[in-house]
């Protein structure tokens, strides 16, 4: 009962905040849609091949995604305030830590971005682009390249939020600090499985690009959680 209420609570606080989302973040789409071909340029930093489109709106689309993309790269500060505002009043988080949870959540998650574009990717593309030959080049469609990316990009932002997400569970009494410490090698276990969905190649330098990092940020969260005295 109490779970539905704090829900109910986080949802009721959310809802206020959504249309100024929306409209923030349309606004911003459209403004960014003018810097689209810029945008792609960075994208497509990591590729020397040409892309090519295979539909009349294949490029369009594309601009589309990287607009909304960039906007809610740029948005995120903004947006991680509205959401934990929302979480605050139910799981009674309050002044300085509401400030440095929304520091840390932003922080964490454009580290994670830059990691996957400057880091991962470029391994990802050479690897992948390694398997073509004289007899086999590559085609690849502006609009699959630009998905593979963001996905990408997106997804090394949220995985590197873990240390946030361990001091929140264990701050309302979810995940103690103690379940944490002790299950270690199941959170490697579930890391390495992690890391092979998500890197953009199945080797094994790629999976520990990932692996090393998140299992790091996990140890970092137990010591967090210690330094905060949350059992």
């Amino acid at each position: 009962m109490e779970a539905y209420t704090s829900l109910v609570i986080v949802l009721s606080e959310l809802r206020r905040s959504i249309r100024a989302v929306g409209l923030s973040v349309g606004i911003g789409s459209l403004a960014l849609f003018f810097l689209a071909p810029q945008l792609l340029t960075v994208v497509q930093g990591h590729l020397s091949e040409k892309l090519y489109f295979f539909s009349v709106a294949g490029p369009f689309l594309a601009h589309v995604k990287l607009a909304l993309f960039a906007v809610l790269f740029v948005l995120m500060p903004w947006l991680m305030t509205v959401l934990w505002r929302a979480l605050a009043k139910p799981f009674r988080v309050k002044g300085l830590q509401l400030i440095l949870f929304v520091f840390f959540t932003v922080l964490l998650f454009y580290a994670g971005t830059m990691f996957c574009y400057f880091i991962t990717l470029p391994f990802g593309v050479k690897f992948l682009l390694g398997f073509g030959s004289q007899d086999l080049q590559p085609v690849i469609s502006i609009s699959r390249f630009v998905n593979f990316v963001v996905v990408f990009v997106l997804a090394f932002g949220v995985v590197f939020e873990l240390p946030v997400f361990m001091v929140f569970l264990a701050k309302v009494g979810v995940c103690p600090r103690g379940f944490f410490e002790k299950n270690r090698r199941y959170a490697l276990l579930l890391i390495s499985i992690l890391s092979a969905i998500l890197t953009p190649t199945p080797d094994v330098v790629n999976m520990l690009l990932m692996g090393g990092p998140l299992y790091l940020l996990y140890e970092v969260g137990i010591l967090v959680l210690m330094a905060m005295r949350i059992k």
